[in-house]
């Protein structure tokens, strides 16, 4: 049986301000789906929420993963199920080398059952698969002995996302911008990178601006949201018209979404200048 993620008209709020509006979307494993709008429609908040980030309520709707609700579970219990989140903005955990923090994760992933103090995965076993899977990605051994994003470029925080990708091998990945900040020849490198490890094996869901991290996965699915709604689906043509055209059109044919996605526009300005 085929692995499916379900969203379910999504209603999410933050601190009393609704930003997703009944967000409907099914993903299949082995399927690539692209979500791209513009700035302050919600596609980062979709991203956290899947994950089950604790700063955001769902008032409304359902996720679910293989018709189980995912609402009542916990972001590890998420992992555990086959989830994975690939952060915009990675934070750094000084003292942590990326190494203990992979062995640790990918342990507690691959057994889900395992209680706290039971031993990790063998030695022996994750350094040779995280040998492989470095070689596999062009990094260098040493890079994991570094702290956990702590001094890491933008590139090289991307990068160890999608290191953690390779090794935790999820049913479903949502990478949320993992080209921001990166030059044109790392995007490619990220592309490639992300097509090797999915595959057929994943169900990728890409938060886009652009398309070429889309060069190596062109998607099955494109989606876009503005206003906190998915308001239309296409293929692989319709990201490149966004690339290429932006979102006139898509403003101009849903006007209601748009005056909603203005104001979330203006509500995320004002609390950007307020605690500046």
């Amino acid at each position: 049986m085929t692995d499916v993620l379900e969203i379910r008209d999504l209603h999410v709020s933050v601190e009393g301000t609704e930003i997703l509006r009944g967000v409907n979307l099914t993903l299949k494993r082995g399927e690539t789906h692209a979500l791209m709008g513009p700035n302050g429609s919600g596609k980062s908040t979709l991203g956290l929420v899947i994950m089950g980030h604790p700063g955001y309520e769902v008032t409304s709707g359902d996720m679910l993963l293989n018709g189980e609700s995912l609402l009542e579970l916990g972001p590890d219990e998420r992992a555990r199920r086959g989830l994975f989140l690939a952060f915009q903005r990675p934070v750094a955990i000084p003292g942590v080398r990326l190494a203990d923090f992979l062995r640790h994760a990918t342990t507690n992933v691959r057994s889900p059952e395992r209680k706290e103090g039971e031993e990790l995965m063998p030695m022996r076993e994750f350094r040779a698969e995280l040998r492989e899977k470095m070689g596999e990605l062009k990094m260098d051994t040493e890079f994991a002995r570094r702290y956990v994003n702590d001094g890491f470029s933008g590139g090289e925080m991307k990068r160890a996302e999608i290191l953690q990708l390779a090794m935790l091998q999820p049913k479903f990945a949502v990478l949320d911008e993992t080209d921001s900040g990166l030059d044109a020849d790392a995007v490619r490198l990220a592309s490639r990178s992300i097509a090797d490890i999915g595959r057929e094996k994943m169900g990728l869901l890409i938060i886009t601006h652009h398309d070429k991290l889309l060069e190596h996965n062109p998607p099955d699915f494109t989606h876009v949201i503005l206003g906190g709604r998915i308001v239309e689906t296409g293929g692989v043509e319709l990201a490149q018209e966004l690339h290429s055209r932006g979102y006139e059109r898509i403003r101009r044919e849903h006007p209601d979404a748009n005056e909603a996605n203005r104001s979330m526009e203006e509500a995320e300005s004002g609390q950007a200048i307020g605690s500046a």
